[in-house]
């Protein structure tokens, strides 16, 4: 599994409230994107967030790197600080 970890500066909890609303009504990730999963992180108190997008495997998160950074960055919680393409080595759960 591969996963692409993005994080957000200068975020507020209106545009987060609007960006959470664009997704849940899509039903679904952008065309091009073939995440199995997305986790949305938001720390209020700092203005910032993080998001992890979850892919069976590299192509497809290299992919759905094309497609987000074509994306408008109104339709992002904020200022984007930095991209991670990571490939998870170890889950743990209780």
């Amino acid at each position: 599994m591969h996963m692409r970890v993005v994080r957000f500066t200068d975020v507020d909890a209106e545009r987060m409230s609007a960006m959470l609303a664009r997704i849940n009504a899509s039903g679904g990730p952008p065309e091009g994107v073939r995440s199995s999963k997305i986790q949305v992180l938001f720390d209020e108190a700092q203005d910032t967030a993080v998001v992890l997008q979850h892919f069976a495997n590299e192509q497809d998160m290299q992919d759905a790197a094309k497609v987000f950074g074509a994306m408008d960055a109104s339709e992002t919680p904020g200022t984007r600080s930095s991209v991670d393409a990571c490939e998870l080595k170890l889950e743990l759960s209780a």
